[in-house]
């Protein structure tokens, strides 16, 4: 508008990509997505961009470009008029990540602990359940240290999609770790999967791609929005459309599912429990089968006994130990599945699975058993597959035995307690 007012040379804004809001004092204010933005503007050939002041570290992460930073239209109209030039900005060092909660925290619940590190190596699905206080909640924050940090370039995508929502915490212009969220089970599906009345926002799933989503007390959340779940879980995208437009977002997440057994919840257990057989039923079958049948580990947590928490003395397995053997299991995945454009275990289709890594039959007689006495459906039986292979993985072995067949048919069958 200045341009074709006169008041600046018609040329001046040639070249330059600006960004922003302008307040009505002539301010320049931040606005959400600056970062996709000036991804965006490179993959287009731009070199230089015009941000707020107060998003400039956030575009700075982007490599090859140069940020102007602009606090005000005054800033900008010295820059271009050539009365005062704007300098590029540098971003100053990145401020160390928080630390992770540690495993070490966790008291007992050793079946708990092994499907975490289960879960972190082959990036599978989870499903805790258990009386209140017996750990789902800690075992599912300690998921995220587990998991390998960010790479720059997963960084960056993360971070877009914070920068999107409007979630990025002040002074840390890039998410490093997997991130994790954890929605109210009050949380309408838009809050879940993401949608909004004017422009389209990530929800809790988008905004967990790369790290996790955890839903504690699962059964609570309306049974449709949990099944909204299904699709996006499978394909690590999800499309939202409004009358204005679409948008697409990744959510390769992992889903974490916590429950208690029923609805009294009785912290002591079954012993205490006042809800009828009918009364179970009805709570447990508000998650659907066929939400159900995308988890491929449910571990079933008993309470801390007054044992178990005597027997704490004696240090578990810390965050750093754990997830370094994490770390070697996810290498051997890849190592394995390099060619095929997947890099974890839980990726593999099952088909691919059974014809190009086939698990020795002498090991599946307990899987063939289970299949045979309808506990185990086919595409059950390819997820024990996929469990098996993380468990070899994680145990140094090139092929699953027996026993990880095993180990991992209880997991999916839930006949795994701590």
């Amino acid at each position: 508008m200045l341009a074709a007012a006169g008041t600046l040379p018609a040329d001046a804004p040639d070249g330059l990509v600006l960004l922003g809001e302008l307040g009505l004092d002539g301010s320049v204010r931040p606005v959400r997505g600056i970062l996709p933005a000036v991804l965006a503007a490179v993959r287009a050939g731009h070199r230089t961009v015009v941000v707020p002041a107060g998003n400039a570290d956030e575009a700075a992460l982007v490599a090859g470009v140069d940020v102007l930073a602009a606090g005000t239209l005054g800033d900008l109209v010295d820059h271009l008029s050539g009365r005062a030039r704007l300098v590029p900005h540098v971003r100053g060092p990145l401020p160390a990540p928080d630390p992770v909660p540690d495993l070490g925290d966790v008291v007992g619940q050793s079946a708990g602990r092994r499907a975490v590190e289960v879960a972190a190596a082959g990036g599978h699905h989870l499903f805790l359940t258990g009386p209140p206080g017996a750990g789902k909640t800690m075992l599912a924050e300690r998921l995220p240290g587990l998991l390998p940090v960010l790479d720059e370039q997963a960084a960056l995508e993360v971070t877009a999609i914070h920068s999107v929502a409007g979630t990025l915490p002040p002074g840390a212009p890039l998410v490093s770790r997997p991130p994790f969220e954890a929605p109210h089970h009050s949380a309408t599906m838009a809050a879940l999967v993401g949608g909004g009345s004017g422009a389209i926002r990530p929800g809790a799933l988008c905004r967990a791609h790369r790290g996790v989503l955890f839903l504690d007390e699962a059964p609570e959340f309306p049974r449709a929005t949990l099944d909204t779940l299904r699709q996006p879980l499978e394909r690590g995208t999800v499309t939202i459309s409004r009358a204005a437009g679409s948008a697409t977002f990744p959510c390769r997440a992992q889903l974490v599912l916590a429950a208690n057994p029923c609805p009294c919840a009785s912290a002591a257990g079954d012993a205490a429990c006042t809800c009828s057989p009918l009364e179970r039923r009805r709570y447990q079958s508000r998650l659907s089968g066929p939400l159900l049948d995308r988890i491929d580990l449910r571990v079933e947590l008993p309470p801390v006994t007054r044992a178990a928490w005597l027997a704490s003395d004696a240090a578990p397995e810390s965050t750093a130990a754990v997830a370094a053997r994490v770390a070697v299991a996810r290498q051997a995945a890849a190592d394995r599945l390099r060619g095929t454009g997947l890099s974890l275990t839980s990726q593999v289709p099952g088909r691919l699975l059974r014809e190009r890594w086939p698990v020795p039959r002498t090991a599946l007689a307990l899987a063939e058993r289970a299949l045979d006495r309808g506990l185990l459906s086919v595409r059950g039986l390819d997820r024990v597959l996929r469990v098996s292979w993380t468990l070899a993985d994680l145990d140094g072995r090139t092929v699953p035995c027996g026993d990880d067949v095993a180990e991992a048919l209880g997991m999916r069958l839930q006949r795994v307690a701590a």
